[in-house]
Order: structure tokens, then sequence, then C-alpha cells
């Protein structure tokens, strides 16, 4: 038997027959490969299909995260209240510092752990391209993100359609705060997600999104204070708030709500930019993704 290390002529290994090649029956292709990537991944991002240990955080982050709903559930429920105590898009950005631990804590199960160990030579070997496991990762990020915002959402619908409020009012609300969380999913995933993929170490990249997230943020929130004062200059704020993703949703939820957010976008322009910076940003993270795995894949 040849050695499995000794190279051809052209200066490439073997790679020897290992009983599945003359396999003559359907195959699946790189589509099969990509889902059952995104599924992993986003059983991955909850600690499921790992230790123990990898379940606490993400589900006591996201138990804590609930927990609100709930309690907002038994006040309406006993308490008879003709309102929800919180709005739908509101809830999000009273809880974004259990969102942002979730999204820093977990894109590097996804990103770092791959790159550092060179796990991604075992799904190029298949056909599957560089660019697609890149979109693959992502879509599993993207999806446990979606999934942290939105079942606050379902739940306190629930609650209000269980408490007969008006159907109507309570529909549009929850649909404007489901856009929402899918704009902000998009760009928190898109940036831990390439903070992660560039730091192979997992400590260093929570700390990094972490820090990213709230300096920006805090940034921002005393820009638009100061700002928003009297004889202040609005537009000073609604233009920072282009610089953080938070900021970006709560300007938005603001103008596309009943809720209080500071110097929200005063016009259609400015509401619409704030929804391309969110778009742009997210399309700008997912290209540097590809081009890092590329990196990876031809290194």
């Amino acid at each position: 038997m040849s050695d499995p290390s000794e190279a051809t002529p052209q200066g490439r290994s073997v790679i020897h027959d290992l009983g599945y090649r003359p396999y003559t029956g359907q195959r699946l292709g790189a589509g099969a490969i990509a889902r059952s990537l995104v599924v992993t991944g986003f059983r991955n991002a909850f600690g499921l299909g790992r230790s123990g240990r990898s379940k606490v955080l993400p589900f006591v982050l996201l138990g804590l995260n609930l927990l609100p709903a709930l309690i907002v559930g038994g006040v309406m429920a006993f308490g008879g209240l003709d309102r929800l105590p919180i709005g739908y898009a509101e809830y999000a950005s009273t809880t974004q510092v259990l969102l942002g631990v979730f999204v820093a804590s977990q894109a590097p199960v996804l990103f770092s752990r791959d790159l550092r160990h060179g796990t991604i030579a075992l799904y190029l070997a298949r056909p599957l391209r560089s660019g697609a496991y890149a979109l693959a990762r992502w879509a599993s990020l993207l999806a446990a993100t979606l999934m942290f915002l939105v079942l606050p959402i379902v739940i306190l619908y629930a609650v209000a359609l269980l408490t007969e409020l008006d159907v109507s009012d309570q529909t549009r609300e929850a649909g404007i705060a489901l856009g929402l969380a899918v704009l902000l999913a998009l760009s928190l995933a898109g940036v831990s997600g390439v903070i992660a993929s560039w730091s192979t170490r997992r400590g260093f990249a929570v700390v990094a999104t972490i820090a990213l997230l709230v300096v920006a943020n805090g940034i921002v929130t005393v820009v638009q204070g100061i700002s928003g004062e009297e004889g202040g200059r609005p537009v000073v704020g609604e233009v920072a708030g282009l610089f953080s993703p938070y900021s970006l949703y709560r300007g938005l939820m603001a103008a596309w709500t009943d809720a209080d957010a500071p110097t929200p976008p005063s016009t259609t322009g400015m509401e619409l930019a704030y929804v391309g910076v969110l778009v742009a940003l997210s399309a700008v993270c997912v290209g540097l993704l590809v081009a890092r795995y590329r990196r990876e894949a031809t290194s």
C-alpha cells in the first residue's frame, strides 16, 4: 500500500479510495451540506450536541431574556391592564445587554474554533465552496440571534391576544417589531461574526465584540443626549445614531412606533438612511466573512 503522505509529481497529495467512491446512487450536493451546517451551527449556538457546560450560558441568557415577557404575561392575566406594559419593539432595547452578551459569546463557537483548528478543510474536501461555508455559519448565528429576539415578541403577542386586546393594533405593532428584529439581528450577527472570524482566540473575540457594541452605543447615547437638550442640534444626534446598531434600532423604533428614544430620525429620508446603514453594515460584514474564509481555504 502506498504511503498516504506521498505526493504526486504535480505536488498534490494522493486521495485514496475510502470505500464510498464507487457509489453510483444519488449524492447530496453542496446545498444539503450547507443546510446541514446551518442546522448544526444553530444547535451549537445553544450548546445542543455539545457538553453540558456549553448549554449553561446560552440558556441562562435566553431565560433571563424571556423572564420579563413572562412576568408581563402574569401581570396582564391578573392585573386587568388594558395595554402591554412594554412595547414589542421596546423589549429588545430594554434587554440589549443580554443580547450583546449572547452574540458575543456564541459567535466564536461558530467561527473561532473552525479557523483555529482548521476544520474548514474537512468541508472543502467535499463539494462546498469556502464562501458557502462562511454563509452557512453566518446563517446559523443569524437564526440563533433571531430566536433570541423573536421569542419575547411571540410571548407578548400571545398574551395580548389572550387578554383580548385589539387584534389589528397588536398585529401591526408586532409586525413592526419583527421587521426591526430582523434588521438588528442582521447587523449584530455580521459584526460579531467578523470579529470572531478574525480572532481565533474565543476570549478575545468575546471581549472585543462586547467592547465595540458597548463603547459605540455609549458614545452615541452621550452625543444624542447632548444634542437633544434644549437649544441643542437634533440633526447631530440623528447623524450620530448611524454609528451603532443599537442606536439605529432605537431610532427606527421611535420613528415607527409610539416608544420614546433620543433624537429619532425626523424625516423619511433619515429613516431610510438608518435602514440602509443597517443593511449595508450586514452586507459588508458578510463580505468580510467570505473573504476571511477564502483566505483560509487558499492558505
